[in-house]
C-alpha cells in the first residue's frame, strides 16, 4: 500500500476547489528589502541613506501585511532606490579617497624626487665657485 500520497484528502475535496482558474495571474508581493537595510543602517550608513531605505521598508512591510499592494510597491521601490544610493555611496567614496590619497603620494614623491634634484644641483654649483 502506498501512503506516500494523501488520496483520501484529494478525494474529499469538491472538484470546484481542485481545479485552478487559468486567466488569473497572481503577481508575487512586492519585496520590502528589510535585510538590505538594516545592513545599510548599522554598517554603512552614508548621510543617513540606510536610515531613510530602513524607514521605507517598514512602511513597505506594513503596507504588504495589511494588503494594500500599490503602496507597498511604491514604498518598497523607494526602499530599494535608497539602499542603492547608500550602499554605492558608501563603497565608492572610500574608493575615491584611497585613489585621491594614492595618486597624492605619486605626484609628492615624484615632486620630492625632482626637488633632490634640484638641490643637489645648486649645492654642487656653490662647491664648484668656492675651489
Amino acid at each position: 500500500m502506498d501512503t506516500s500520497y494523501p488520496r483520501e484528502d484529494y478525494l474529499s475535496t469538491p472538484a470546484h476547489k481542485r481545479e485552478s482558474s487559468p486567466t488569473t495571474h497572481v503577481s508575487p508581493p512586492p519585496r520590502d528589502h528589510l535585510i538590505w537595510s538594516i545592513f545599510n543602517t548599522i554598517y554603512m550608513n552614508f548621510c543617513c541613506l540606510g536610515f531613510v531605505a530602513l524607514a521605507f521598508s517598514v512602511k513597505a512591510r506594513d503596507r504588504k501585511v495589511s494588503g494594500d499592494v500599490e503602496a507597498a510597491r511604491h514604498f518598497s521601490s523607494k526602499a530599494r532606490c535608497y539602499n542603492a544610493l547608500a550602499t554605492a555611496g558608501s563603497v565608492v567614496l572610500p574608493l575615491l579617497v584611497a585613489a585621491l590619497v594614492i595618486t597624492g603620494v605619486i605626484h609628492l614623491s615624484k615632486l620630492a624626487h625632482e626637488s633632490v634634484g634640484f638641490f643637489t644641483y645648486q649645492f654642487s654649483g656653490s662647491d664648484d665657485e668656492d675651489k
